[in-house]
């Protein structure tokens, strides 16, 4: 801790920035917690990581650096470790006649800072910042390309070259694997041609041509990831999944795997399910304050169901989990059935589905509940066998999370209509309804702002309510953009972050469910009950400066 709570807060009330009351009971919060108040306050969105680095700064009497806002020469940044500087919250930036100018988020750690001075030989400078601030710096610095270039030049020239061409093929795919995480990649695509393949990442939910190499080394790589998934590397004509391990510098990494024959070969998809993920907590997906709520209400209920809804890739796994994390105490029995089961979690049985044995979602629900289960997640709600089961669950006593593919919450209620339950049975089953979609955050790096207009806006065609009633009398409004760098891949964008809409099922709204409303009607219900749309959050988001209304658009648009 920088300064106690006391004493940050006496100085953010003298500022005057935060109403007494919301400050009062941040502190009350905080202390409960036994928390910093500076990460209830950003938490609650009262001040931003630069107000509270700037205001610890001014407490500690230490200069402030932004690093998100600093360029620091490859040089200086090596001079640490990275998984030094990872542990200990610091970070050098700067060398010059004065010594080593350190960027740290606690002067107190005298410790660290003696042994960098020591290892180095050079008298420290330090600046102080936020813990934040130095972990998505450090997070940035990962996505430096021009050894990976050279180093696949290097491997695949010592492959054309050789007649024993497994030892370049297994550096091969290792430093694919690797680069990928490193660029914090979701998915690696090698995809044969006619005369050579192409890699590519996924990253931040868009493709990204990486590097090409020789056909004619294509068939190898695919021999090397079938080996290592334990796949059949004698059949060339079906697809077959699999999934291996893989070890990075910082984490033991599940890797799934797909491969499918296409014209030119076959077509590898890798789904790289880093234990990054794993550690978000439901306060961090982009919730606001009364979303949150909604949800902690409804999995605070002894039974019921919690659906999560969107497309594919739209987070609604990972808002499952963290809702499980909260759950995943020693009195409580919790099981899942999923396919795959993505994210091993301790304290939780987890059910693999496996076709091959008749272990479907249905047949594998049945048994769970079987089980003596307080909580039951299952992956996917797929068909009429799995939704019965899954509601009379959460009518007998269970809470059931469980996901659906729709385009957003009201959608959701027709479509269990359409897999023949009851529309009393939803009205009694189905404690809220989360609808999500994932959107780029704009870079930290390259972020800058403009005042624009509120007539510019009419180009987007955004409904002329939601526009009233967001910007009210306001003529003008300040939007940002990520102008492009080497940090973002010149995209502009690093990260991603929730958009969301939460519509608990409870008065008007169940009434019109047992009278079989359609979405329409159920929508409209929900926004007069106080539900944010996925698109106004988005527009709240953009105004924040966190995303820009194009990327809204794109992942909003039916």
């Amino acid at each position: 801790m920088v300064a106690d709570n006391q004493q940050f807060y006496q100085y953010i009330k003298d500022l005057g920035v935060i109403d007494d009351q919301r400050l009062t009971d941040a502190l009350t919060l905080a202390n409960q917690k036994k928390v910093d108040l500076g990460d209830i306050l950003y938490d609650q969105d009262l001040l931003t990581d630069q107000q509270i680095g700037q205001a610890f700064a001014e407490i500690t009497k230490h200069p402030y650096i932004n690093l998100a806002q600093t360029t620091v020469p490859e040089d200086i940044a090596q001079i640490v470790p990275s998984l030094y500087c990872q542990k200990q919250l610091m970070f050098p930036f700067q060398k010059d006649r004065e010594g080593l100018h350190l960027a740290v988020a606690d002067p107190t750690n005298t410790q660290a800072i003696d042994f960098i001075a020591k290892k180095t030989g050079l008298p420290i400078k330090i600046y102080l910042t936020t813990k934040r601030d130095i972990q998505n710096f450090i997070e940035s610095q990962s996505v430096r390309s021009s050894n990976f270039t050279a180093d696949v030049a290097q491997i695949l020239n010592q492959a054309l070259q050789h007649q024993d061409v497994e030892t370049p093929i297994i550096k091969l795919v290792d430093k694919i694997i690797d680069f990928a995480s490193q660029n914090r990649a979701s998915d690696i695509h090698i995809e044969p041609g006619e005369t050579e393949s192409l890699v590519r990442f996924r990253i931040d939910s868009v493709l990204h041509d990486i590097t090409r190499f020789p056909r004619e080394i294509h068939d190898q790589i695919v021999t090397r990831i079938k080996v290592m998934a334990h796949l059949k590397i004698d059949e060339h004509y079906s697809a077959q999944d699999g999934k291996l391990q893989f070890n990075t510098d910082t984490e033991k990494m599940d890797v799934r795997i797909s491969i499918t024959p296409i014209v030119h070969g076959e077509k590898i998809v890798m789904r790289l399910l880093s234990s990054k993920s794993r550690q978000f907590s439901l306060a961090n997906l982009g919730l606001n304050e009364v979303d949150l709520a909604k949800i902690e209400s409804a999995y605070k209920k002894p039974f019921g169901m919690i659906l999560s809804t969107g497309p594919t890739g739209s987070g609604k796994t990972t808002t499952l989990y963290s809702v499980l994390k909260l759950l995943n105490n020693r009195d409580v029995n919790i099981m899942t059935i999923e396919d795959p089961v993505e994210y091993e979690v301790e304290g939780i049985n987890q059910i693999q589905v496996n076709p091959l044995t008749n272990l479907t979602f249905s047949a594998g629900l049945r048994s769970i509940v079987r089980q003596d289960p307080n909580v039951i997640l299952v992956g996917e709600i797929r068909d009429i066998e799995t939704a019965d089961i899954a509601a009379n669950a959460a009518m007998t006593g269970h809470l059931v999370l469980s996901t659906l593919h729709t385009n957003d919450a009201a959608t959701t209620v027709p479509r269990l209509y359409d897999m023949n339950l009851e529309p009393f049975i939803i009205a009694s089953s189905v404690n809220c309804i989360i609808g999500q979609r994932l959107v780029r955050q704009i870079c930290a790096k390259c972020r800058s702002s403009s005042e624009i207009s509120l007539t510019d806006l009419d180009s987007f065609n955004l409904d002329p309510e939601l526009i009233k009633k967001i910007f009210k009398d306001k003529k003008t409004t300040r939007v940002y953009k990520g102008l492009g760098c080497p940090v973002c891949h010149h995209t502009g964008y690093v990260g991603r972050i929730g958009i969301f809409e939460v519509m608990p099922i409870e008065g008007e709204i169940r009434q019109a469910i047992t009278k079989k409303s359609n979405a329409g009607e159920i929508q409209q219900l929900a926004v007069k009950a106080g539900m944010t749309t996925m698109l106004e959050d988005g527009i709240t988001k953009v105004l924040a400066g966190m995303t820009t209304i194009e990327e809204i658009l794109r992942v909003t648009k039916s």
